[in-house]
């Protein structure tokens, strides 16, 4: 039998710890950050780092400690990917020490680049970056195809006598729209990036972005025919280091990766191209040892990590008792800001129509079918507690910071892990508590706990609920069943 064998920095990674509660960290005892942003964090009502926030910011500081170019000794800084659950401040951990970075830039240029799956989760991020830049002169541009073509090309560079210059120094941007402008926007150069980060990269490398990052290389690397004071810091295809490549200063690119469910597979992230990487997770598993010590072992069969203040429960059901379920908790059991996830656009239009039918709940839907106006609007309300029912598609599975999720219901069971893992840590967040229920289908009740053991998530406990309880419900639920057949047709 072959033995399958990890490279070295994914067999020993740096383990984060995954109590956020108890090991918050003072902000003034992570070494190294600017003053300034020290007191831009109190003014945000940030008093302590989260533990990812603790171990990362130190460690991207300290490879961009000579400025943005190469690291100390003439060395290139080393890649850094990090795997915490959702609702740990991963953003944070890499908006704080690129800001402090350029912090000193003396000319705009496009020097960080950040690249997000969805739209929501590219404005969410620019948001952040926009508090922490406020009053330091950068400047911020988001780049996710919501304002015409033309008017992102004027947001990032601006034509001058002397040629084109840079409005940006950090880009938040989506695959689809970033390829555009590398493409087709003249003048929109990444010659000077020093920082990739890419979030959810896990989805990254699966979905068909894989080009996308091709693209942002050879753009970072194109080569420019430039005369004279340039030609110093001209860009070269990182290789063995030799006298004479050591001879010329150049900025080098660094690649910041983040996910909750950042693949182990060496294979898929040989094609990042990473460079002598460091990982910082949190997935470990825990032994009790006597004398009360606890070791810490890496446990390569604990794939996935949930947040570690959430309860898990199932509900095995049949198709018809589904809704009845979700109405029962609602309106008997009294649940309040829920999340309902479906598998698709039209099973959450569906259940939004008959749920909406029954009364007495004020639910709303959340999915590509609404313009990114109206989603806002919808994420406001629930926020501010207006709706306590949002049926949603994995639209909002994936990074997005919902507050105030008490409940995390899957209305149809996830087919991957991943998906599971995503929406449950939709609640639970920054250390707060949450409940995620799922109803399980009999038939699938087996491949579900099966899929969840396979990936190391044990704590999860059945829950059935008797018929009886259902009962008073049901009248009222087939009124609303032909209710809901009219307005289909």
């Amino acid at each position: 039998q072959v033995q399958p064998f990890l490279p070295q920095w994914l067999a020993q990674p740096k383990l984060v710890q995954k109590r956020i509660k108890d090991n918050l960290v003072p902000i003034g005892d992570v070494p190294g950050v600017h003053p300034r942003l020290l007191k831009k964090l109190q003014m945000n009502g940030v008093e302590s780092f989260f533990p990812v926030q603790a171990e990362v910011i130190p460690a991207i500081l300290q490879s961009a400690s000579s400025g943005y170019l190469t690291g100390p000794g003439g060395y290139r800084p080393k890649d850094i990917c990090v795997c915490a659950p959702t609702g740990s401040g991963k953003t944070l951990s890499f908006v704080i020490p690129i800001v402090q970075v350029l912090l000193d830039r003396v000319v705009c240029q496009v020097r960080a680049l950040v690249v997000l799956p969805t739209k929501e989760l590219a404005q969410q991020v620019s948001k952040v970056f926009n508090i922490y830049t406020d009053g330091t002169g950068l400047k911020v541009v988001l780049i996710t195809g919501q304002k015409s073509f033309a008017k992102e090309q004027e947001m990032l560079v601006q034509k001058k006598v002397t040629g084109y210059c840079s409005l940006a120094d950090v880009i938040v941007a989506t695959p689809g729209r970033l390829t555009d402008h590398i493409s087709q926007t003249p003048g929109f150069s990444l010659t000077q990036l020093r920082f990739l980060v890419v979030d959810e990269a896990d989805r990254m490398i699966d979905d068909m972005h894989q080009n996308c990052l091709n693209q942002i290389i050879k753009a970072a690397f194109q080569v420019q025919n430039v005369s004279g004071s340039n030609m110093l810091f001209q860009r070269t295809k990182p290789g063995p280091i030799t006298a004479a490549s050591s001879c010329n200063l150049q900025i080098p690119l660094q690649k910041l990766l983040f996910s909750a469910t950042l693949t182990q597979d060496p294979e898929k992230l040989q094609q990042l191209d990473l460079f002598q990487p460091r990982l910082f997770t949190s997935v470990y598993s825990e032994k009790k040892t006597l004398g009360g010590r606890t070791e810490i072992e890496q446990d390569s069969n604990r794939k996935y990590t949930v947040p570690e203040e959430l309860s898990q429960c199932y509900v095995p059901c049949d198709l018809n008792s589904k809704p009845l379920l979700l109405l029962h908790f609602m309106l008997t059991m009294k649940f309040t800001r829920v999340l309902c996830f479906t598998n698709s656009r039209e099973a959450s239009h569906r259940l939004f129509l008959l749920v909406q039918a029954f009364g007495g709940i004020t639910v709303a839907e959340f999915s590509s079918r609404l313009s990114p106006s109206e989603r806002l609007r919808t994420m406001k309300e629930f926020e501010q507690g207006k709706i306590q029912l949002l049926i949603s598609t994995d639209a909002t599975a994936r990074g997005i910071d919902v507050k105030g999720v008490n409940y995390v219901i899957n209305y149809d069971a996830p087919q991957f892990i991943r998906t599971y893992v995503h929406r449950v840590g939709r609640t639970a967040r920054a250390g707060r508590v949450g409940v995620a229920f799922s109803l399980v289908l009999r038939i699938q009740e087996r491949r579900f706990l099966r899929m969840l053991k396979d990936a190391g998530i044990q704590d999860i406990k059945k829950h059935p609920i008797k018929g009886n309880s259902l009962k008073p419900l049901v009248q009222q639920y087939e009124e609303a069943l032909c209710k809901l057949e009219k307005t289909v047709k």
